[in-house]
């Protein structure tokens, strides 16, 4: 991993930047699934509340390359800005960038009665909806493409690290092992 590509989303008056960065994650999830074999990146340099209007790939300079060749961002491109592609500049630290899922109380629900624990009637009594937690951290909305539900990949930048981790990333160009450097 030695470069990186800065993507930056243009908002405007029709669409928020959080709009436009979920349709931006979006497309991008099916050009990494397609093209990249978890060997891309993700991070949002900007990140807090929310994850800010620059979606930062990262990679090797042929693996870059070759994604942005692809046509994956055809209908965004009057609402984004790609930066040139850059070298990771020298003395950067290193973090990773992970999806945080919360069990959902439907998914409590169906696993206790799938296990025997307690029956439907019981999972429903036990187990509200109330009881669901929600994640205060910044998320990506996308439509999931097996089933067309709206869902949130809730994203975690995780601590600074000295050396870089090896490892895989997912179609959504995150990892919980694998880091991407950070500056």
């Amino acid at each position: 991993m030695d470069h990186y590509l800065d993507i930056k989303v243009l908002p405007d008056l029709e669409s928020t930047a959080q709009e436009l960065l979920n349709k931006l994650f979006s497309k991008l999830h099916r050009a990494l699934g397609q093209h990249t074999q978890g060997k891309v990146g993700v991070s949002f340099p900007q990140q807090g509340k929310l994850l800010g209007e620059i979606l930062r790939l990262h990679g090797t300079k042929e693996d870059l390359s070759h994604l942005m060749d692809q046509n994956w961002l055809q209908g965004l491109r009057d609402y984004t800005r790609c930066g040139a592609l850059q070298p990771i500049p020298p003395q950067v630290k290193y973090r990773t960038v992970k999806r945080v899922q919360a069990k959902s109380a439907h998914n409590k629900r169906r696993r206790s009665i799938l296990k025997g624990w307690l029956t439907e009637q019981q999972a429903l009594e036990q187990i509200p909806d109330t009881q669901q937690k929600s994640l205060d951290m910044p998320f990506i909305q996308m439509g999931s493409l097996s089933n067309g539900n709206t869902m949130r990949i809730y994203i975690q930048h995780g601590d600074i690290l000295p050396q870089p981790q090896a490892g895989i990333f997912s179609a959504y160009g995150l990892s919980s092992t694998a880091t991407i450097p950070w500056f």
